[in-house]
């Protein structure tokens, strides 16, 4: 098969990869357990702490990825009702969340001083321990548990090759980590940190619908 061609074939996926790019995206964007670290490790330890807890994050997407990839083929095959029950699950989960995030408030006026108090980082923690603080926190996370069996048995085809799977898991591994490592980065400047306590509630709505309508793609098809 010519390079053109064998092109053309993965090309046919873009949409599915788009897809779960996006929903993926948007729940990495939600503040969340792992925000919260790392915008902790970030004031606390310093951006060079806070960009390793973000590669653990990455590290702790990798261990959800393969353990997904290994059981969805053989799931799919052996008891096919259960993917229904997890295409309802991940509906449910992601209108739990698109609830919960179109009612974010405004942090309240104590709650935003105290951010913006924390300036100096404390005593620095060592770049290995920072690195399995962002695993630990991720590999541990049920909700993440939840998306990728939800997702992958659901956004993603059974006829897709598992080639391409391992390429999703991989986007998905750096996305996370490139995100957090940038979040790293800006939280160590005040006057970021001032603006998005003072507004993040609105990212969080606008981010609420979007989630409201891949639930309702995942009821309706």
């Amino acid at each position: 098969m010519s390079f053109d061609t064998s092109f053309a074939a993965y090309f046919v996926y873009a949409p599915e990869f788009l897809s779960l790019a996006l929903i993926h995206f948007l729940l990495v964007m939600a503040p969340g357990a792992d925000f919260a670290v790392a915008v902790r490790q970030s004031v606390r330890h310093g951006r060079r702490a806070g960009i390793c807890t973000a590669l653990g994050f990455g590290a702790g997407t990798a261990l959800h990825v393969v353990y997904t990839l290994l059981g969805v083929s053989a799931l799919m095959q052996a008891t096919p009702w259960l993917l229904d029950i997890v295409k309802w699950l991940g509906a449910a989960y992601l209108l739990y969340l698109g609830v919960m995030f179109l009612r974010s408030q405004p942090m309240a006026v104590d709650q935003a001083q105290a951010a913006m108090d924390a300036k100096v980082p404390d005593a620095a923690q060592s770049l290995r321990a920072s690195f399995w603080t962002g695993f630990v926190t991720n590999a541990t996370n049920p909700k993440a548990t939840l998306f990728f069996l939800a997702m992958f048995t659901t956004l993603v085809s059974p006829a897709t090759p598992l080639a391409v799977q391992v390429f999703y898991g991989v986007w998905m591994c750096v996305v996370i980590a490139a995100w957090f490592s940038f979040v790293a980065t800006v939280f160590t400047s005040p006057l970021v940190r001032q603006r998005f306590v003072r507004s993040g509630h609105w990212l969080e709505r606008a981010m609420g619908l979007v989630l409201l309508g891949f639930a309702a793609r995942l009821l309706l098809v």
